[in-house]
């Protein structure tokens, strides 16, 4: 194996994450030159036929594999997550007379707050800060309203390693999920969902591009005044060509979704490999002795991100200086928690996690 290649395969970053092999040796060569045009991907016309294909058939595929249905439209926008904190409540919230339900369960669902307050009335339905963010609520601790402009959770916090299981909420209150860290993970029921957002560089591609996913029907009640790249309706009906986009993402989320539908084979399969993953790690860290301790509270453990601490902050600072001689990198947890995290998102190989559990067990042993 190239130097280059495993470094790669031991990107535990919480984002940007790492890419599939595949999908880094395709995008080297249509930096290149893409096959079918002949030019460098940085250099190809957003108004190109070739690029709006690209588009096409990235919507087709993530459709596919959510087995979506045409009541939604898929969105490639800029921005990021931290753009549709403003845009969903500016859609959804403002001059609602409504109030808007939030969960508080993380780094990023707090940061999705303050906007929406911008905009309307805001419920903080539960707020684990208190305890750490270490758990995420029971159903019997959410007392939902009907009469809510809409509830907006995080499915997956990064920071914190905390995933639901369960999809919170009322059927009958419009639900808004960031799933920037877990979206195309494991199979969902997205007809539960009336807005979905993603930002790519988790588990989708590289940053630049965030994924929309949104019930028409909310496009029938959009407030008079918004800007007009603010506003869904622009990025639909200029079918996400609206401005000039980030051609060279969206592109690479092509590749990815080829790769979830071709090579992995849909989501069911790819949430077994998340799952069998997360497995090890977990067991790695549970049969340590409380060497390592878990952030998580165990029914709410992310497949996605692993957040533990160490006995002091000096063998904390050892792990990660002998992890990074030994060519893992991006295991620092984030700023705001510290500690250690391993992001082990869907292109993040078993046999890198199995590495990375050899390591832990052997510092263990040391330490």
């Amino acid at each position: 194996m190239h130097t280059t290649e495993l470094n790669n395969q031991l990107n535990f970053s919480g984002g940007p994450g790492v890419l599939p092999e595949s999908v880094l040796a395709a995008t080297r060569q249509a930096i290149e030159a893409v096959p079918e045009v002949g030019l460098s991907l940085l250099g190809i016309s957003h108004r190109s036929e070739w690029f709006a294909e690209v588009v096409a058939e990235a919507e087709r595929n993530i459709r596919t594999l959510l087995g979506l249905s045409d009541d939604f439209a898929v969105l490639f926008l800029q921005g990021g997550a931290t753009l549709q904190f403003s845009m969903v409540p500016m859609l959804l919230l403002r001059g609602s007379g409504k109030t808007a339900e939030y969960l508080r369960t993380g780094y990023w669902s707090s940061k999705s707050i303050p906007d929406a307050q911008n905009e309307g009335a805001v419920r903080v339905l539960w707020d684990g800060a208190a305890e750490g963010f270490r758990r995420l609520p029971a159903p019997c601790e959410l007392q939902h309203s009907p009469d809510a402009a809409y509830l907006h959770y995080v499915s997956n916090e990064t920071v914190e390693g905390v995933q639901f299981r369960t999809i919170p909420g009322l059927d009958s209150v419009t639900r808004v999920c960031d799933m920037s860290s877990d979206f195309l993970s494991r199979p969902f029921d997205p007809e539960r969902f009336d807005l979905i957002y993603a930002h790519a560089q988790k588990n989708l591609g590289p940053a630049g591009v965030t994924v929309v996913v949104i019930r028409r029907e909310l496009l029938e009640r959009v407030p008079p005044g918004l800007p007009s790249m603010l506003d869904y309706r622009s990025h639909l009906q200029a079918h996400s060509i609206y401005n000039t986009p980030p051609v060279f993402a969206i592109y690479v989320v092509l590749l990815v979704s080829r790769w979830l539908l071709n090579d992995i084979g849909g989501l069911a399969g790819m949430a077994a490999i998340n799952e069998q993953k997360a497995a090890a790690l977990y067991a790695a860290i549970d049969a340590s002795g409380g060497f390592y301790d878990g952030w998580a509270a165990p029914a709410d453990r992310s497949l996605m991100n692993v957040a533990f601490r160490l006995p002091t902050p000096e063998r904390e600072a050892a792990f990660l200086r002998e992890s990074a001689a030994a060519g893992f990198s991006g295991l620092a947890g984030h700023r705001s928690l510290g500690g250690i995290r391993a992001s082990i998102y869907n292109a993040m190989t078993p046999q890198a996690v199995t590495m990375l559990c050899e390591f832990m067990r052997e510092f263990a042993r040391r330490a």
